[in-house]
């Protein structure tokens, strides 16, 4: 159990690790490192996605033949579903905008800040879970090790997201102790995410492949619609794509190594 709790909150440290740069950095985080970071980041969640969520899902159902991809299949279009309803539904804002998306409300725009970043992480969490609950499952070829390596790799991709969050609300004038807790804070939907999908593990065990898809659909959501926009908007954005192959390069290794 010790080993469970500890992988789930494993990507709580990395969002809190990055935002305490703002403790070590003045002044902005340049254009040149956040295209990185943010390329980084992305690389990371594709190949968990892929390698982590999605072959899996697939390799639970070989034995159904040709339909073998149907769950995996369905299962993704329902977490890209959900994670776009929840982006229309909630009201929140992007770094480096000032127009808020979804429903008009009164919120300050830290507060919407924040809730930008916590349907990010959101889906994060549950991938965290899923493959935990994978794990412990015992009839899917999801060991331990692997559901470890998931939650290392969203630690390692959290830790320049929990930068990319501190220091913006650093230049919007909180004071560096507030700009760390709200970084901090961002992350924490991860680990309680991550937790209920587990608590739930038994009685998610029969449509499991279903659920490491939508985690996966989910993730390649916040990819698509937001850290790639923003890392390939505007000038370098070849340090972007450098940093998304070395993130799917980091993330992939620890899979197959760990798994």
């Amino acid at each position: 159990m010790i080993t469970y709790l500890t992988g789930l909150f494993i990507p709580l440290l990395g969002t809190m690790l990055g935002s305490a740069f703002v403790f070590l950095m003045k002044g902005d985080m340049s254009t040149r490192v956040q295209k990185s970071l943010l390329g980084f980041a992305s690389g990371v969640m594709v190949a968990a996605s892929v390698w982590s969520l999605l072959i899996p899902a697939m390799d639970m159902e070989a034995d159904t033949g040709k339909w073998a991809a149907m769950p995996a299949a369905i299962g993704f279009l329902l977490g890209m579903g959900f994670l776009l309803t929840l982006d229309d539904l909630t009201p929140h804002l992007h770094l480096g905008t000032d127009k808020p998306e979804g429903p008009r409300s009164r919120l300050s725009r830290t507060a919407m800040l924040s809730l930008a970043v916590t349907i990010h992480n959101l889906p994060e969490g549950m991938a965290v879970g899923v493959v935990f609950a994978g794990a412990d499952s015992g009839i899917s070829n999801i060991s331990l090790a692997s559901a470890l390596a998931v939650s290392l790799g969203i630690a390692i991709q959290n830790i320049p997201e929990g930068a990319i969050i501190s220091m913006p609300m650093r230049a919007e004038g909180n004071s560096r102790l507030r700009s760390f807790l709200i970084g901090s804070l961002s992350g924490v939907v991860e680990p309680l995410g991550a937790l209920a999908v587990l608590l739930l593990a038994s009685f998610l065990t029969p449509i499991l492949p279903y659920m490491l898809a939508f985690a996966a659909g989910a993730m390649l959501y916040v990819v698509v619609e937001e850290l790639i926009p923003e890392a390939s908007n505007g000038q370098h954005s070849n340090l972007s794509t450098i940093g998304f192959a070395i993130g799917f390069v980091v993330m992939m290794v620890l899979d197959v190594v760990m798994g």
